[in-house]
């Protein structure tokens, strides 16, 4: 009877609440069934990656050239990391998205985004020993006062059961805003930048890693996040964000 009762209190509470704040769209802000959702309009406004795809870059191909194909960029230009992945395109509704989590306190984004990434990168994540989140700096962090990396790395880890590790990978020095700047300035802008702590480095030696970003632009931030883990003995590292650019020397965030 008790439990009954709390259950029924319960319903009555989340009812009430939705009375007087009714769940709206992350993005557009219309009306929606449930809390920490999209409406339909824009969940069809989302460009979804799909395979085919590059191996290595995770960028889509036109058509199907079979299993492990790698792209001509890939070859031109091979990536540091093993493999990327990501949910979605990165255009202006992700964008939207990524700012709304990132600038404006909107954690909800953060669950709609993750169970999008679990998706797309479920090979990645079911073949890591651990989900490491791209860290902020001290001061950056402090003053945001959440890594949005670190929440879709939670959510991430909550939905496949992997073990999430920030302690794994830290930002030893600030840097400038990735946004804006063009390609080899971002490299610059990034070259170590990250460590694994001395502490750490037995338990990362040997371990497949699955680093979690936000977007992958030019992979200036994934890059050098690998050869920091890659330094400290992983055997293993892939990447996983919730947008691609798919163009990244035409187009910065």
């Amino acid at each position: 009877m008790a439990t009954a009762a709390s259950n029924l209190a319960a319903g009555l509470g989340r009812s009430f609440l939705r009375l007087l704040m009714p769940p709206l769209c992350i993005a557009c802000h219309a009306s929606v069934a449930e809390t920490s959702a999209l409406c339909t309009s824009c969940w069809t406004r989302l460009s979804f990656i799909e395979p085919p795809l590059c191996d290595r870059l995770g960028i889509p191909f036109p058509y199907d050239q079979g299993e492990g194909a790698i792209s001509a960029a890939a070859i031109a230009d091979p990536p540091e990391w093993d493999r990327a992945r990501g949910a979605v395109v990165f255009d202006d509704l992700s964008r939207q998205l990524i700012h709304a989590l990132k600038y404006h306190d909107r954690h909800e984004a953060a669950f709609v985004m993750a169970r999008l990434m679990a998706r797309a990168g479920r090979d990645l994540v079911n073949a890591a020993d651990a989900i490491v989140p791209i860290p902020l700096y001290r001061w950056r962090l402090w003053h945001r006062r959440y890594n949005q990396s670190m929440l879709l790395a939670r959510s991430i880890g909550g939905i496949s059961g992997r073990a999430v590790r920030p302690d794994w990978l830290e930002r030893v020095r600030p840097t400038r805003r990735q946004a804006g700047l063009d390609p080899d300035t971002r490299k610059r802008n990034v070259k170590n930048a990250f460590k694994v702590p001395d502490r750490l480095r037995p338990e990362v030696n040997g371990r497949a890693v699955v680093i979690i970003d936000d977007v992958l632009t030019t992979g200036a931030t994934a890059t050098a996040a690998t050869r920091a883990l890659r330094e400290a003995g992983a055997a293993r590292v892939d990447v996983l964000a919730f947008a691609l650019v798919l163009q990244p020397k035409r187009l910065h965030i």
